[in-house]
């Protein structure tokens, strides 16, 4: 029934959009959908390149078999065990009970693990190649990008790279998958949002895999999530190059929480002063309305940060301090800082901003801004003098240094 979308000569998409599901791991907005992307190499043997989330497990199989027009599946290669990408695994065992599992040690272990599935298994190592006849499938070991099982396949004959995860994005595959046939603007954003919440911590070792990646000749990739990219190889890499570096971008995000407007008003002063400085990318998010993913992307894009928080019970304003939090597991770097706080009976929020920013230890600003109750001539002045000092940091030529 399906005609499934072909990549190369022999590999085809089996992949499937999910527009049902709010929210990604219970946690991360869709408001555009997400793709689980599969793949079909036919050849003398047939390989499946990872599978679906279980949800959509019956369109899945109904678009293998469309396409394999009665002949079996010999592998099922797993770049990465994550349930969104392994959970149809029992489904297709039920429909190819001969077929054997690819899969690395820490891969097969999982597969245990997860399914209760261990026979007909074969376990491979780093760079080892398996034949399909014309298709030969090399395997990457890519650990903590961002499982500690992850790894690539890369078919030597087609140049195809399968990354599992890396080079992923949110957003569904509207009636095509190829690149070279979509209006790619839409899934930078989503990318980078994607990268920030998923992959976001483990920026050593994706500059490690895409290191590894520099002796692979790689002409596509065909993610598990978004877009096939062919047209756009090189600036997908990029965009995972600067972001593992923590290399953001020339601009100021300003994130505030505010209750009745005081440090809303300071928040907005703060703006005036880096706009006035020369900085054109100047982002605002209140806490309150902005979901934390969309904050943590732009984070990860520029290189300015300023937060400002009410004290909150003698703590910081509970979203501010969530958000915080979020920073903190994915260590991020190279940033340039600055905070301001109000209270109204006793200061805490501008002392545990302080205590913050020297756990993160980045580059921050010589003023910080305390206000008492409502924003005053004094302060306000102050709050503009520290929007100018952090856009100037951010306005400083960036020294490139090697990602240890």
């Amino acid at each position: 029934m399906f005609q499934n979308q072909q990549i190369t000569k022999d590999t085809f998409y089996v992949g499937v959009n999910d527009r049902q599901k709010n929210k990604f791991e219970n946690m991360i907005p869709l408001p555009c959908g997400v793709s689980y992307n599969s793949y079909l190499i036919i050849d003398q043997k047939i390989a499946l390149i990872d599978t679906v989330d279980i949800s959509m497990g019956d369109i899945f199989i109904d678009k293998i078999q469309s396409q394999l027009e009665g002949r079996v599946l010999d592998y099922l290669v797993i770049n990465h065990m994550e349930p969104d990408h392994s959970g149809s695994i029992r489904l297709i065992r039920k429909y190819y009970p001969d077929l054997v599992i690819i899969g690395n040690s820490k891969t097969l272990s999982m597969l245990d693990g997860f399914y209760g599935v261990d026979t007909l298994t074969k376990e491979i190592k780093d760079g080892e190649i398996l034949s399909l006849g014309t298709h030969k499938l090399e395997f990457h070991f890519t650990p903590m990008v961002h499982w500690p099982e992850t790894m690539m396949t890369y078919d030597q004959t087609t140049k195809v790279l399968f990354s599992g995860d890396a080079f992923g994005s949110f957003g569904t595959l509207d009636g095509t998958v190829m690149d070279t046939n979509l209006n790619v603007e839409r899934y930078w954003d989503e990318m980078i949002r994607y990268y920030a919440n998923i992959v976001g911590k483990y920026g050593a070792p994706v500059q490690k895999a895409l290191q590894k990646l520099t002796n692979v000749d790689f002409e596509i990739i065909c993610s598990t999530h978004g877009p096939v990219w062919k047209e756009y190889v090189s600036e997908v890499v990029d965009i995972y190059d600067q972001m593992s570096r923590y290399e953001g971008k020339e601009g100021v995000v300003i994130v505030y929480g505010s209750m009745y407007g005081f440090t809303e008003l300071m928040a907005e002063t703060v703006a005036q002063g880096v706009s006035q400085a020369g900085i054109k990318d100047v982002i605002i998010h209140n806490v309150s309305k902005s979901d934390s993913s969309v904050i943590l992307q732009d984070i990860f894009k520029y290189r300015g940060l300023i937060v400002g928080s009410p004290t909150y019970s003698n703590e910081l304003y509970p979203e501010v301090e969530s958000l915080l939090r979020k920073i903190e597991i994915r260590g991020i770097k190279n940033r340039m800082f600055g905070y301001f706080g109000s209270f109204t009976w006793a200061g805490a929020s501008v002392k545990r901003l302080s205590t913050f920013v020297e756990t993160m230890k980045w580059e921050t600003a010589e003023i910080s801004v305390e206000e008492k109750q409502g924003l005053k001539a004094d302060n306000y002045q102050a709050c503009l003098d520290l929007g100018r000092q952090v856009a100037k940091m951010v306005k400083r030529p960036v020294v490139k240094k090697e990602h240890c």
